[in-house]
């Protein structure tokens, strides 16, 4: 199996837990700290060897292009005033990656997202990042299932475990056999019960995929919420090996930092900017004594 270089990134979601603030920018383009969220995920897929990106977006999404984009005014500017620390910024987010696009259209899950991925993969594996779930920078975690891919020709997903109460937020997978953090995974469900759900292994927002997803989601009907579920085509395949190779469970330990609801999204900030070498021991002074006041 070739390796593995090409990233997709669904980014068409509407954000509307954080209107206002999404009504006319991209939910991805939100700061965490001094950074769009987007740029995590693309820094991500970049150190782990995906040099080809894709983005699948919607309407109203310009400002992820241009974020990655050319800036020649704001350059030449910097350039004059001699600028060179954010200049560089600027730089960083320009040349990272070979970013292309493509929109979704109608939002009909995500399924239906990754299928709009089909041409730019072809006949290629392929890794899934969702922009909601940030992965802490020193982790190995996408590095480590592209080469569970590679070695198996298998899917993997990203699992952790969860409180028993949160199962019904993710998509769960019912484990079989299982060496050290990697396991077989047999069968998942979209969103089960407390009462129904197999396990607290929760796939999260990384996935690394055999291009016989495609023809799995062309035949996948719609599932909850009336959406094409990504989980229901991963359901079909590890129940069915042979259409497009087995599933593999790989389970997380470290930080995830999930900025897809407020609260999550201000717990993020807070961590990280506490963490940084510029800021983190003012902002954590701060911090303590504003917390000694409530």
């Amino acid at each position: 199996m070739s390796k593995i270089t090409k990233a997709v990134i669904p980014a068409a979601g509407l954000g509307t837990r954080f209107l206002p603030a999404t009504k006319a920018l991209p939910k991805e383009m939100l700061p965490v700290v001094d950074k769009p969220a987007i740029q995590y995920v693309v820094e991500e897929a970049v150190n782990a060897g995906l040099s080809h990106v894709l983005m699948i977006t919607g309407r109203n999404k310009n400002a992820l292009e241009n974020h990655f984009d050319r800036a020649v005014e704001l350059e030449n500017l910097l350039h004059e005033k001699g600028d060179k620390h954010r200049l560089g910024v600027v730089d960083e987010a320009t040349g990272l990656a070979d970013i292309h696009y493509v929109r979704q259209g109608d939002p009909l899950g995500l399924g239906h997202a990754i299928s709009k991925a089909e041409t730019f993969v072809g006949d290629d594996a392929f890794a899934v990042l969702l922009g909601d779930d940030l992965i802490e920078a020193e982790s190995k975690l996408l590095s480590e299932m592209l080469q569970l891919a590679e070695a198996k020709s298998a899917n993997v997903v990203a699992l952790m475990e969860v409180p028993e109460e949160d199962v019904v937020k993710y998509g769960i997978v019912n484990p079989g056999n299982r060496v050290g953090n990697v396991l077989e995974v047999t069968e998942l469900i979209e969103k089960p019960s407390v009462e129904t759900a197999p396990s607290n292994l929760a796939v999260i927002g990384r996935y690394v995929l055999q291009p016989g997803v495609f023809e799995v989601l062309r035949s996948l009907k719609p599932g909850v919420g009336g959406e094409f579920q990504l989980t229901d085509a991963l359901n079909e395949m590890a129940k069915n090996p042979e259409l497009a190779g087995p599933v593999i469970g790989l389970v997380f330990i470290g930080r995830r930092f999930d900025t897809g609801d407020r609260l999550s999204y201000l717990k993020t900030i807070v961590e990280l900017a506490s963490e940084r070498e510029d800021l983190g021991q003012d902002f954590s002074s701060w911090l303590k004594d504003f917390s000694a006041k409530l």
